[in-house]
């Protein structure tokens, strides 16, 4: 495990500059949720990465990991999948269409509502997605890896946590 971490980085030069200008402001959350911002899109583009030989984007992953995690019949509505993945129906919409065409999942009609849909993971799209979360999870458990211990692994997830249920 590499223990070196830089003394001085992007986000430190960012508020040097602020302190510069303005010696009054407190840059330290500017600093906390610059890091996370730029570790989320880091590990994003690394997660998209890992899912492309699976011939998905995360977009189209979250889709299926979502209606994996269902459970079974691994099913759910599309207003359900809208709400869980935070997106547009449009958005969602365009997701479901380039799945179903991929034959990763089928939308039919519900039984119990003659104007909704169900949306059900099909066998190899369940396949599909069990390999690609352990492609996703191989690089943001490498990331950890190099840079902290489990112990720090497991206090950053607490303080993360207690942050997240603040601002959220």
């Amino acid at each position: 495990m590499d223990t070196h971490s830089p003394t001085h980085d992007a986000v430190d030069a960012i508020a040097d500059q602020w302190a510069a200008v303005r010696p009054d402001l407190d840059t330290v959350p500017m600093a906390v949720f610059g890091r996370i911002y730029r570790l989320s899109n880091a590990m994003r583009a690394k997660v998209d990465k890992a899912y492309a030989p699976y011939g998905m984007a995360l977009g189209e992953f979250d889709v299926l990991a979502t209606l994996r995690r269902s459970g079974e019949p691994y099913t759910l509505s599309p207003r359900e999948l809208t709400a869980t993945l935070m997106i547009t129906t449009g958005g969602m919409t365009g997701r479901l269409d380039k799945l179903e065409k991929a034959g990763l999942l089928t939308r039919s009609p519900d039984p119990n509502d003659r104007r909704g849909l169900r949306v059900t993971l099909s066998e190899r799209g369940k396949e599909l997605v069990d390999q690609a979360v352990g492609a996703g999870l191989a690089e943001q458990r490498a990331a950890l890896r190099a840079a902290l211990s489990e112990e720090e692994a497991a206090q950053l997830t607490g303080l993360l946590r207690r942050l997240l249920a603040t601002t959220a």
